[in-house]
């Protein structure tokens, strides 16, 4: 059985979910897109998961605010306002009478293609946007197990041929990490930048704790994630020790805790490194805090929202 970060508990109404496909709505088994598509092409274009809590879409703003900057740093032109894509997602959670317990993934490519190349100059559409929004509640049993990692051989790429700050369709590198994470029996993969220091996982990033402090990699090299953001602004506000900085799988090794955040599994506890056993039980005491102090910013959203 599959064992991950992104586990969610089987819900028989996703079977019948309706999917965006600029400004339409069409059932899941019609719902389709052009092989010309800039995406399926060439993996070019920007995305994002944005969750529903209680009717409301948590840190929004943060998201659209990365879904932009992707898009400029590609050169690509969303064609819509943040109202109307706000707005186009809205239509897809009604459409679907749905309000807690969701989670949204919305894809904007650059377009239909003449023909299969990567010249952004062939595209001969306006961008084609996609939304998919499916019932999908975190399945508890991650958490409470915790998940085991291991040490991949493909690395965070440097800057200067793809940021990994970027939330693009371009993951192959990421997939071929997790395989080999898989290959060797953990369930996800750590991933390590270009000088060898620990950077993220293949779709979360990394904490760990030592001696109570929470350290975590310097963001040069990881993904631009929100709820990263958000425990980093956490630890801030709660007089919480917390680093960003170099460290190696030297200090990884003897961490007292480690977990791994996302935005759909927030905050899911490390039992193993490696082979190394990091944690006996879970949550450890720094976690579960901060598992706690995050399920707190989320209801603060819900409150204001």
């Amino acid at each position: 059985m599959i064992h991950g970060t992104h586990n969610a508990l089987d819900d028989p109404r996703n079977e019948e979910v309706q999917i965006y496909i600029n400004g339409e709505l069409y059932p899941r088994g019609e719902a389709k897109i052009s092989v010309f598509d800039s995406g399926y092409l060439v993996g070019d274009g920007v995305w994002e998961g944005f969750r529903l809590h209680e009717g409301v879409l948590v840190f929004l703003n943060e998201h659209l605010d990365r879904l932009w900057r992707g898009a400029k740093a590609i050169g690509m032109d969303l064609k819509y306002t943040r109202r109307e894509l706000t707005d186009a997602i809205w239509k897809v959670i009604h459409g679907n009478n749905m309000h807690d317990n969701v989670h949204v993934r919305l894809m904007v490519t650059r377009g239909i293609k003449k023909t299969p190349s990567q010249d952004p100059r062939l595209t001969v559409s306006g961008p084609n946007v996609v939304i998919i929004a499916e019932h999908k509640k975190a399945d508890p049993n991650t958490t409470n197990r915790g998940i085991s990692l291991f040490t991949s051989t493909i690395r965070r790429g440097a800057p200067d041929y793809l940021d990994p700050r970027l939330n693009c369709h371009s993951k192959l590198h990421e997939v071929q990490a997790l395989i080999q994470a898989l290959e060797a029996g953990a369930d996800e993969a750590l991933m390590l930048d270009i000088h060898g220091f620990v950077s993220t996982c293949n779709a979360t990033n990394f904490f760990m704790v030592k001696n109570g402090e929470l350290w975590t990699s310097t963001g040069q090299y990881c993904m631009n994630g929100i709820t990263r953001g958000q425990v980093i602004e956490i630890c801030a506000k709660n007089g919480i020790p917390c680093y960003q900085k170099n460290f190696s799988l030297y200090d990884v090794y003897d961490a007292d805790e480690a977990f791994v955040t996302g935005s759909f599994g927030g905050l899911t506890p490390v039992i193993k490194i490696d082979g190394r056993v990091i944690a006996e039980s879970v949550p450890g005491t720094i976690t579960g805090l901060l598992q706690k102090l995050y399920e707190g910013a989320i209801k603060e959203e819900v409150d204001n929202g």
